[in-house]
């Protein structure tokens, strides 16, 4: 374990904390605006709004990361900003306020993402990013299952008392904050030049990006494209038969799979090649997608979702390993918040293309679909080929 530094844990940890935080209040979110006077169209646009500005952000301030030459300050704003927004949400129930206080967490998500990034991949070499990036996934996704617990667990004895929680869910996000000072910068001094950086302007990195990274990219968007929110999957366990219990359940059993295995997956990876795990990820999900458009056995869920964890743990921190392993060091923040906020325009494109052929077609043409163009993705990952180690080395 020592390729796993103090640096990696510190970030590791300050991941986990701020997932407790964000994943206690996925569940009860929808049942929150609603409570307040949000409809559904209202929370679509909500959402819709934070997360292409998340994306958008990603890019912008991980260029700005890599110019000034500085990654923890990015780190630690990134994190208070999260933080601070949980408390926000409760204090005032206004929607523009409650616009405010959503786009203040996805803006801080979008600080922290390319810097942090751009952090455990130097911890790293080209041989250990998968177990590098497999353990901070691990630890991060920890937190998607201790969360999710504590809310059910809190509203089991308080139904309906939403507001709590939020006060609650700043408490991990605030050990967060206090954790990220431990963190270290290394000033890459000989890039620390100031220089005016226009909001849009990290799209320029795309021209001068290495050919690998551009052909990796096309791929990695062409599946985001069609990969929708996990919401999708768990209304069609729902309208399969599980009770709201049991979809929460299984979402929590999703997320503690992929917990439990995105380490030694990662460790896999800087075995076998990490482009050999991504693909058998892809062809995980596809198993998956094409497995919900047919099935309602409650047994069957479990298992689908037991794969769709293993492919999380074969993917996520995957690609980001890969990427930082054919880009220049001095760009990585750059070239993962590129890639992150290109991704998360794609993620709203997906769900909003599956809703589509979800309300024309029906779940099993949507399903059907996803897995299909997963397979020509697959496909398009074996016909070129990728270098997993970095050129500039």
């Amino acid at each position: 374990m020592k390729y796993i530094t103090r640096t990696v844990w510190i970030l590791s940890v300050v991941s986990l904390l701020t997932d407790i935080a964000s994943e206690m209040l996925y569940p009860i979110m929808p049942l929150y605006l609603k409570s307040i006077g949000f409809s559904i169209v209202l929370i679509g646009i909500l959402e819709g709004v934070a997360e292409a500005t998340a994306g958008l952000s990603k890019g912008y301030f991980g260029q700005l990361s890599d110019i000034s030459g500085r990654r923890v300050p990015f780190v630690q704003i990134g994190y208070a900003f999260s933080s601070i927004s949980k408390p926000m949400m409760a204090i005032f129930t206004f929607p523009l306020w409650i616009f405010f206080a959503r786009t203040i967490d996805r803006i801080g998500k979008g600080i922290r993402t390319g810097a942090r990034d751009a952090i455990l991949s130097d911890e790293a070499t080209p041989d250990t990013k998968g177990k590098v990036f497999g353990f901070h996934r691990s630890m991060d996704t920890l937190g998607a299952v201790i969360g999710p617990s504590l809310a059910l667990l809190y509203l089991y004895f308080y139904p309906q008392d939403y507001k709590t929680l939020f006060f609650m869910a700043f408490i991990p996000g605030l050990f967060a904050v206090i954790a990220s000072f431990y963190l270290k910068d290394t000033c890459l001094k000989e890039h620390k030049v100031k220089v005016r950086t226009p909001f849009f302007s990290f799209l320029k990195y795309w021209k001068a990006s290495p050919s690998a990274y551009r052909k990796l990219v096309i791929g990695l968007l062409l599946f985001t494209l069609f990969n929708s929110s996990d919401v999708f999957l768990l209304l069609q366990a729902k309208q399969s038969g599980l009770d709201d219990t049991m979809v929460i359940g299984v979402y929590i059993f999703y997320n503690l799979i992929y917990a439990m295995f995105a380490f030694p997956v990662g460790m896999l990876a800087d075995k076998v090649g990490l482009k050999t795990i991504y693909i058998i990820g892809l062809g995980l999900f596809a198993t998956v997608y094409f497995g919900m458009s047919a099935n309602t056995n409650v047994y069957i869920f479990f298992g689908l979702f037991f794969l769709y964890g293993i492919y999380a743990s074969a993917t996520e921190g995957i690609s980001k390993a890969w990427i930082s392993n054919i880009t220049d060091k001095k760009d990585t923040a750059t070239a993962i918040g590129t890639f992150s906020g290109l991704q998360s325009i794609c993620t709203m494109l997906a769900s909003s293309l599956t809703g589509l052929i979800w309300f024309k077609f029906g779940a099993t043409t949507a399903f059907i679909t996803t897995a299909t163009v997963t397979l020509a993705v697959i496909i398009y990952f074996l016909t070129i080929p990728m270098p997993t180690t970095k050129d500039y080395l």
